[in-house]
């Protein structure tokens, strides 16, 4: 190949473009063109071509891996790392590449776009690919079966913790492995209360249930705007608001209709004195979470606070359920049981029913309270998106999470068989609205529980 062609061939061949930094704060790192011969090694030594921040890409080895010209076309080799190299989420240990295929250094770590130019100039290099005497040496690739593979040990291999830093949190579960031994330490202390061990189960609970939901939605919110998005529920549920709301639903409009009896009765009183009434009190907080977002200029703020996509609108109301079915379960339900078997019967007995109708109530929010709030909450985040039908997709969004909560209360009249189909259903509503909110979300490159596709 002449000078000029080889020139030419050496701008147009392509790049490796990082597209993903896995979880770690930082920029991502500039593009590096694809040099005819030339050798890119990935790794957080400074040596390498493309070198990561030593103290912030722990999942990355030192030499991680290398990407290589070859006659077939350009090979990734790992270059035996503690972590996998993978390509396209498999994991390999060499792999000729083509134009568009994803490298990842570990298991959801730092990502890169392999992208080769479609022209005539890099076909003809990588057809025509003959290593010369002025070609960098090619970097030597560990085997398996190398006498040494298994002689050099690392301090991060020999003591993990020292090796993980910030991925022991944001990967590890340190914090919920944290909040789980505390409450374990604090139900031990608390046997022989039964109310407080009632609190603090129905709490642990509730927040597993709901940060299942917040890992499936994959979107960072402020945990104390969730937080108070559960507490604002609770608080309306102790005041006159609550009395207003039961006014309105069930004394005006036919919420108490279940009471003259008859199946048909009673899903139109379940709409309208439960699923309706409670459904448009426990997305009170997300509207007002839009309304105080939206009063802020900065977009990081609004990000943070307030409504600005359907993901937004799932988790505050989620996290809105969570607080209703606490301060229902906790103040109405279980006290309730208790009371009568107690009268009828002894108050060991009535404290053990308690704590069995506590944990199905809590665990089930998931396909109850959780599922009906988090699914109009979607529509409340999508009419943000959709600001010209705003009033068409809000008054789906909360018709349909009414009819669900109200075919709930139903058929737990009737059939245990029914009432798991119904929640089941109820359950499949919320999955499909938080992928959806996934796929529209203006912020997908971020989200944690999704990848970009090719």
């Amino acid at each position: 190949m002449g000078y000029v062609s080889e020139a030419i061939a050496m701008q147009n061949l392509g790049k490796v473009q990082q597209i993903s930094t896995g979880g770690v704060s930082v920029g991502l790192l500039a593009d590096v063109q694809l040099i005819p011969n030339q050798d890119i090694v990935f790794g957080r030594e400074p040596s390498c071509q493309i070198a990561l921040d030593p103290n912030r890409y722990t999942v990355v080895s030192r030499r991680h891996a290398v990407l290589r010209q070859t006659p077939a076309g350009w090979e990734v080799v790992d270059l035996g790392s503690a972590n996998g190299t993978f390509v396209n989420g498999q994991q390999i240990s060499s792999y000729t590449l083509q134009s568009g295929d994803r490298l990842m250094l570990g298991d959801n770590g730092p990502e890169f776009l392999f992208e080769l130019t479609p022209s005539s100039q890099a076909e003809t290099v990588a057809a025509n690919f003959q290593p010369t005497s002025s070609s960098p040496a090619p970097i030597p690739v560990p085997s398996p079966n190398a006498k040494n593979a298994d002689t050099n040990v690392t301090l991060s291999q020999l003591f993990p913790i020292a090796g993980s830093g910030k991925d022991l949190s944001h990967k590890g579960y340190l914090i919920p492995g944290i909040l789980t031994v505390v409450c374990v330490v604090l139900m031990f202390a608390s046997i022989g209360e039964p109310v407080l061990f009632n609190l603090l189960l129905s709490t642990y609970i509730a927040g597993a249930a709901f940060y299942y939901i917040y890992q499936l939605c994959g979107k960072r919110k402020s945990w104390w705007v969730l937080i108070g998005s559960a507490l604002l529920t609770m608080l309306m549920l102790v005041t006159p608001v609550i009395s207003l709301f039961i006014f309105v639903f069930r004394d005006i409009l036919p919420g108490g209709l279940y009471e003259d009896g008859g199946i048909i009765a009673l899903f139109i009183g379940m709409f309208f004195g439960a699923g309706l009434m409670e459904e448009i009190l426990k997305a009170l907080p997300v509207f007002l979470a839009m309304f105080i977002g939206n009063k802020f200029k900065s977009l990081k703020r609004r990000q943070k606070i307030g409504v600005n996509e359907p993901l937004d609108g799932i988790l505050l109301g989620t996290a809105s359920a969570v607080g209703f079915t606490l301060l229902e379960t906790l103040g109405q339900y279980v006290p309730n049981i208790i009371s009568e078997v107690s009268m009828n019967v002894d108050a060991s007995t009535g404290e053990l029913l308690g704590l069995q109708l506590l944990i199905p109530r809590i665990l089930g929010s998931v396909a109850g309270h959780m599922a009906y709030s988090g699914y109009f909450g979607y529509f409340i985040g999508l009419s943000v998106l959709k600001p010209s039908k705003r009033w068409t997709i809000l008054i789906v969004g909360c018709l349909t999470s009414s009819l669900l909560h109200a075919l709930w209360n139903t058929v737990g009249s009737y059939s245990s068989l029914l009432l798991a189909v119904v929640g089941v259903f109820s359950y499949a509503f919320l999955a499909a609205a938080i992928l959806k909110a996934r796929a529209l979300s203006p912020t997908r490159s971020e989200n944690f529980a999704t990848r970009i596709a090719p």
